[in-house]
């Protein structure tokens, strides 16, 4: 299927690859299908664009790139309507990330997460109510530095850019070098 978008243009979208939030999210709980999207090129966001509402898409970053030792602790409730393990196994985690006019003033929310259940194709932006992480949390200098020491860049400088959907697989879930 073709989605439409305002920022990525259309994308090629296989049903599969479609993460269905039966709660929505906070502030679009009546939208409940996304995908996500990526810059074919080394970028170091990926997006979770709405399959039916071409204006809205968030940026992601996985969180230990910007806190190593972050992990979630899903409640009972979460954790069941995810039908995740207690250890997320199968499971993906993703922080938004707001980015202003000035990009140096990038926050990433870390005490809402995106928790995805890879083989079902589910998620939920949960609330972290027994750790203690920001809602805004100032992230320029751990991206410049992150991106210092793994050869990439915040913004890349090519303007022919294009974007692809993540195929979603349970591969995912496995630990990247961060």
């Amino acid at each position: 299927m073709i989605v439409e978008t305002t920022r990525f243009g259309s994308i090629s979208v296989a049903e599969e690859d479609i993460i269905t939030f039966s709660e929505g999210m906070l502030g679009f709980s009546k939208i409940d299908s996304y995908v996500l999207v990526e810059r074919t090129d080394d970028s170091l966001f990926l997006w979770l664009q709405a399959v039916k509402k071409p204006s809205v898409a968030f940026p992601l970053l996985e969180p230990q790139i910007l806190e190593r030792s972050y992990k979630v602790e899903l409640e009972d409730e979460d954790r069941k309507s995810l039908k995740l393990d207690t250890d997320l196994k199968g499971g993906k985690v993703f922080c938004i990330i707001t980015i202003p006019t000035d990009p140096t003033k990038m926050t990433a929310n870390l005490k809402a997460p995106i928790v995805i259940n890879l083989k079902k194709r589910i998620a939920k932006q949960v609330i972290l109510h027994s750790q203690d992480y920001p809602i805004r949390k100032s992230i320029f200098s751990e991206l410049q530095q992150h991106c210092a020491t793994h050869q990439r860049t915040i913004f890349p400088s090519s303007d022919a850019t294009s974007y692809q959907a993540i195929h979603i697989s349970e591969e995912m879930a496995l630990p990247k070098e961060v």
